[in-house]
């Protein structure tokens, strides 16, 4: 018996796993923490007024995807430092946080590009200065903590410089 109890010591034990655990359905909304950074977005949105932004729609053709949701999206993505409209709709397939906040909705990168371009492009300014605002009413940020940086810097960007340099021999 003390054999038996020696054998079992040494016995690798692996917790239980399996691919059909997260099969159950589950809210997004329990898997965001309270003070969560998408949570303060959602609620800037939500609490703004986006008329001059519904306004930029025109109507017909196919359903388009709320201008709420896509604000969202481009707004968190952002604070992300995510600015490329393909890592946006693949953060849309894999980071939960986007899923969350866009309602499980995954517009590709040409309807994301499109929407920043195009629909936003007259309302821009007042969107984001609007959030921004909203996050400064909150407490979320300090308005002296952004700024506009206008700095203009002549670039000499020519591939050939190096090799006529070389050929001249120096600058």
């Amino acid at each position: 018996m003390d054999e038996k109890k020696e054998k079992q010591k040494g016995k690798v034990v692996f917790k239980p796993y399996s691919m059909d655990q997260l099969r159950l359905p589950m809210s997004l909304d329990d898997l965001i923490p309270e003070n969560h950074l998408a949570r303060v977005v959602n609620s800037a949105i939500e609490g703004m007024d986006i008329e001059p932004l519904l306004k930029q729609y025109k109507g017909g053709g196919t359903s388009s995807y709320h201008p709420k949701m896509m604000l969202k999206v481009i707004v968190y993505a952002y604070i992300e430092k995510i600015y490329s409209s393909r890592r946006i709709a693949k953060a849309l397939r894999e980071n939960i946080n986007f899923m969350w906040l866009s309602g499980n909705n995954r517009p590709d990168f040409r309807t994301i590009n499109r929407f920043r371009s195009e629909v936003m492009k007259e309302v821009v300014d007042k969107t984001f200065a609007s959030v921004l605002e909203m996050l400064i009413k909150k407490g979320y940020v300090k308005a002296e903590n952004y700024f506009v940086d206008g700095t203009k810097i002549e670039a000499n960007a020519n591939r050939y410089l190096y090799f006529n340099t070389r050929l001249s021999g120096g600058l």
